[in-house]
């Protein structure tokens, strides 16, 4: 039988997880994506806690027009501010399974348009 879109995501992402994890020094920085909202945070695996995270649901980004791409990109901006803050340079991206493409793309490019290294 064939595996359905959701089944197909889940494999990829813990064919990844496997592969890679976030450190006190370098941090994974995990995207989750439903159809309307996209949510980020950064994760530090050796302590199990979330030491930033953003989403397009935050009062900052919610009260802006445009597309979703668009507002993915104001996402990745504000966890790189929020990052900086928290004293994070670099991190390991996370894309979750979801294939690097339209507004994970989008995220991505505007955290290391704020100066997030990864």
């Amino acid at each position: 039988m064939a595996l359905t879109k959701v089944q197909k995501r889940d494999r990829i992402k813990r064919r990844v997880r496997g592969k890679i994890s976030g450190t006190a020094e370098k941090p994974r920085l995990s995207v989750y994506k439903s159809n309307k909202e996209i949510y980020v945070q950064i994760v530090d695996d050796n302590e199990g806690k979330t030491l930033v995270s953003a989403s397009s649901r935050e009062k900052e980004v919610a009260g802006e027009k445009g597309t979703k791409t668009e507002i993915s990109t104001l996402v990745g901006k504000r966890i790189a501010e929020k990052a900086k803050a928290a004293g994070i340079e670099s991190v390991v991206f996370d894309r979750n399974g979801f294939v690097y493409h339209g507004r994970i793309k989008a995220l991505a490019d505007g955290a290391r348009e704020a100066g997030l290294k990864f």
